[in-house]
């Protein structure tokens, strides 16, 4: 399995416009941070989990030209902006909660008419709940994690010994953490240092990663709040790190 990080920012990116902080001014190219967003290789199957504004660049920075599967979390704007660009790759399926479908179905209306105009996105959209189901012609199952996004409940998925829970600021149950035990990678968001009424900040981010217990957590969707890359990438233990765009790993 191999773990890319097409994007690790929140939804106004970083640097963010108007913004003259130090971390929009740095020069370090892990200060700048796309929409989040990951990419997943799992055998000879490629899956994409969320789809922001900033795909079409981030596609074409690493060469994807091929996805079986899309796993959307939330109906967003950073997390479902960028699926008109999914044009040209062919016919796409995407699952998704019923929340989901429906800003999906009224952002990109003209692609779900009776007579579409030719070269819209093709896109098969298949909704999902809770309970666990199969992608990639019933390859690969995904056990969906209900996660809170302040009063919003909105979709984490698990991939065999992968995690992604962005956009959280907490689990809805304790039934949700026994899912996600025995992980190898997990991705949470942590989104700032200061408190959020709806994304986790950096403590929580922290007591949620050693209450999973991954051998391995990256932090993701993160704000300019957060700091200089430098300035935070010792402040976690070796085994929680905070992730940065275009970074990759491989595991079993």
């Amino acid at each position: 399995m191999r773990l890319t990080f097409l994007g690790t920012g929140t939804s106004s990116g970083v640097p963010t416009l108007g913004c003259n902080c130090e971390v929009c001014q740095s020069n370090d190219v892990r200060d700048k941070r796309l929409r989040a967003s990951v990419f997943l290789e799992v055998n000879d199957k490629n899956i994409l989990i969320d789809c922001g504004p900033d795909f079409r660049e981030q596609a074409l920075y690493h060469g994807i030209d091929k996805i079986d599967a899309i796993l959307l979390t939330h109906k967003h704007i950073d997390h479902i902006g960028g699926i008109n660009d999914l044009r040209s790759l062919g016919n796409q399926t995407l699952y998704l909660d019923e929340q989901t479908e429906r800003a999906v179905k009224q952002m990109y209306d003209y692609c779900f008419v009776e007579n579409p105009y030719p070269g819209v996105p093709s896109l098969e959209l298949k909704r999902i709940d809770y309970n666990p189901f199969t992608i990639c012609d019933g390859e690969v199952e995904v056990i969906p994690i209900r996660v809170m996004h302040g009063q919003m409940e909105i979709m984490g998925y698990r991939i065999g010994d992968f995690a992604y829970i962005t956009d959280v600021s907490r689990l809805s149950n304790d039934a949700e953490y026994d899912k996600l035990k025995d992980l190898e990678v997990v991705v949470i968001g942590c989104l700032r240092m200061k408190e959020h009424h709806s994304h986790q900040n950096f403590d929580e981010a922290m007591e949620m990663a050693k209450r999973i217990g991954a051998k391995q957590t990256f932090f993701t969707h993160m704000c300019h709040h957060i700091g200089l890359h430098s300035d935070i990438e010792d402040m976690t233990p070796e085994n929680i790190n905070f992730a940065f765009d275009n970074l990759a790993i491989g595991f079993e």
